[in-house]
């Protein structure tokens, strides 16, 4: 016999035991209906027949095109790779039922390859297949609407402008349609105005500005029917970071290095040397950034005319030190310094730069007199007879008072004595005086020279800043004016 408590215990397992039962034959009767359905629904199926119950009625296809990745956008061969789902629904009305006679069953997930589909393919596809591969399957509802949403990787072909690069903006486009039926048998109608973007990835390199689609339809040359497409344009911005921070500022940097040559000393032997090591260092780095760079010759890319701007600029920056120092050693012995040389560089130059020479500095501090007159020696003295004889007078007059001072005595004789003693070393007071001519005469010629090198080295160190202000000037000017392209051509645009 069992006791209560048995009884209680059994008579729970039995209704959990019936409760599975009746649960597993309910769930078996709905795979039965499915599968009933399913038969039912593709026995006499044909896929390959317009599902429309008159044949001069156009299927309606409702088209929607959401993006999920803008995988590459290659500027050389002018491709854009994009990740995408194509979202088609249309009514198909053979392959509809009643949900009541399938134990409430209102959708049926059934392959793509096993109803009928709009051959929708992209127009502008540059590689791999044009038409979305049906390897996935379809959502049925009971009133006949079937909505297919195939992911598919895309390569279109898109014309790109890399005038601006890296500052560029460029606009693509993804042109959907059928491609046998026309707008008689299909008729495409665009879901919205925008490509959906709720699941897109933002890109580390672009940025979708817009993404717009426009219904068209156009009559082709081969053919009479008009036929329907919708086109998607993509209007993208590429972000400039990091060629900014690895292109643009490098190639500033070298250029204001380039200026900085002329503010050397013109006598600085390391003007040349840093010239050639910003040269080399300029050719380094674009054999570095060559591959960075979209190679193509339709155009010039903007940085493209900034990197040949600067080489420019550091190749004139080269022959101008050449120059400048040619004009630093120059000496009277090879060159004569034209007047209008001396009017430009030595007073209209300087005084609009606001240059001084040293030697004016030190005129001003000391109250000297002009520079050239510390070089004037006295003119020539020529030794004549009668300057001779005059010297000897005063020579006499002088040996004269000085004998009648101490002794009051005088000799007549003594004069006579004194000029015929020094009438012999006439001819060396001759020689001596000679000498101090010649050296007067070397000493007045090399004040001289000196003079005209120092003009020469004056005139090179004018130029010198005359080309710092150029330069500087030039490379201000060319590096906003380059880089304000790209905004005057947006503007334009907009």
């Amino acid at each position: 016999m069992l006791n209560s408590r048995d009884q209680g215990n059994l008579h729970s397992g039995l209704c959990l035991w019936l409760c599975g039962f009746l649960a597993l034959f309910k769930g078996s009767t709905g795979c039965e209906s499915e599968e009933q359905l399913f038969h039912r629904l593709f026995a006499h199926y044909n896929r390959f027949i317009r599902p429309v119950e008159n044949v001069s009625d156009p299927v309606t296809v409702h088209f929607e095109l959401a993006i999920t990745q803008l995988a590459n956008v290659d500027e050389v061969n002018q491709i854009m790779e994009t990740n995408l789902w194509l979202r088609h629904i249309w009514k198909d009305y053979r392959l509809r039922w009643d949900p009541t006679e399938y134990d409430g069953i209102e959708t049926l997930r059934v392959p793509a390859d096993n109803i009928w589909k709009p051959d929708i393919v992209l127009y502008n596809n540059a590689v791999g297949d044009f038409q979305v591969e049906g390897k996935t399957k379809a959502l049925l509802k009971y009133d006949g609407v079937i909505t297919w949403t195939p992911p598919a990787i895309f390569k279109s072909s898109c014309p790109m402008d890399i005038t601006f690069f890296p500052f560029d903006h460029q606009n693509c486009s993804l042109k959907f349609g059928s491609w046998t039926y026309d707008k008689a048998e299909i008729d495409l109608l665009i879901i919205g105005s925008k490509v959906d973007m709720n699941d897109f990835w933002e890109n580390s390199e672009w940025e979708i500005v817009d993404a717009s689609g426009y219904k068209h339809d156009i009559k082709y040359n081969c053919c009479e029917e008009i036929y329907t497409d919708i086109t998607y344009s993509f209007y993208i911005r590429r972000l400039p970071m990091f060629y900014t921070i690895n292109l643009i500022i490098p190639c500033l940097f070298i250029s204001f290095l380039t200026v900085l040559v002329f503010y050397l000393p013109s006598d600085c032997g390391e003007k040349v040397t840093l010239c050639i090591s910003v040269l080399l260092s300029l050719t380094v780095f674009l054999l570095v950034i060559t591959e960075t760079i979209p190679s193509t010759s339709l155009v010039i890319p903007l940085v493209g005319e900034y990197l040949l701007f600067t080489m420019i600029f550091v190749t004139l920056s080269i022959v101008v030190t050449v120059f400048v120092l040619n004009i630093h050693y120059r000496t009277p012995a090879t060159h004569t310094m034209p007047k209008w040389v001396k009017t430009i560089f030595l007073q209209a130059f300087p005084s609009i730069l606001m240059m001084r020479k040293p030697l004016d500095k030190t005129k001003e501090a000391g109250g000297v007199k002009d520079p050239k007159s510390h070089t004037k020696r006295p003119a020539k003295v020529k030794f004549t007879h009668r300057g001779e004889s005059k010297l000897l007078k005063e020579c006499h007059h002088c040996q004269k008072s000085s004998d009648i001072a101490p002794g009051k005595r005088r000799s007549s004789q003594q004069p006579a004595r004194w000029v015929a003693e020094n009438s012999e070393h006439s001819s060396d007071v001759e020689d001596v005086i000679e000498s101090v001519q010649f050296i007067a005469e070397n000493m007045k010629s090399h004040n001289e020279t000196n003079e005209v090198e120092d003009d020469w080295k004056y005139m090179a160190m004018v130029v010198d800043r005359v080309f710092l202000w150029v330069f500087i000037i030039v490379c201000v000017f060319g590096t906003v004016g380059l880089f304000l392209q790209p905004l005057l051509g947006n503007t334009g645009k907009s």
